[in-house]
């Protein structure tokens, strides 16, 4: 079977990587990815230093998990609330980033909410995030202002419309 590659060269978004719904196991895995995310260096470090993503959350919430077919390896993740509708986390691998993972995520995100009855999902963004929640149909409504200790700076606020 032939893989569909782009003109870089990489293989097209989404292929040999399969969206599942994450397990208990997965815990450390994700906490790892959160905590190693080089989009929170210097003055976000704080944010997630001690971040933990544990089996209790996975099984409370809609965590799922974009997996490398072949190697079985993590790639990304997200985390849909559905009362009130809001995305609590999504992380992409650091050197997986710009390869169409977070897309893939951001329409099967998209789809999740449609089956769940939602209209639109509420997105309060890391500051640097904000342009690729904007790229995959994201529409700005306000800031979210900081929240000292946990929270030291204002965020972007956006509405991902689903249908």
């Amino acid at each position: 079977m032939r893989s569909s590659v782009t003109q870089s060269g990489r293989p097209a978004p989404g292929e040999g990587v399969r969206i599942r719904r994450a397990v208990a196991r997965d815990a450390r895995r994700l906490t790892r990815l959160v905590q190693a995310s080089r989009a929170y260096e210097g003055p976000y470090a704080p944010m997630v230093a001690g971040y933990r993503v544990g089996p209790d959350y996975i099984e409370t919430h809609r965590v799922f998990t974009a997996v490398e077919e072949a190697t079985g390896r993590l790639l990304g993740f997200y985390s849909l609330v559905l009362d009130p509708p809001e995305l609590d986390l999504m992380f992409v691998a650091d050197d997986v980033q710009g390869g169409g993972i977070g897309r893939l995520l951001a329409g099967h995100l998209r789809d999740e909410a449609r089956r769940a009855g939602l209209t639109g999902v509420r997105i309060v963004s890391h500051p640097p995030a904000e342009g690729f929640y904007r790229s995959v149909g994201a529409l700005r409504t306000g800031t979210e202002r900081a929240a000292p200790p946990a929270v030291m700076w204002d965020r972007p606020e956006l509405l991902l419309p689903v249908t």
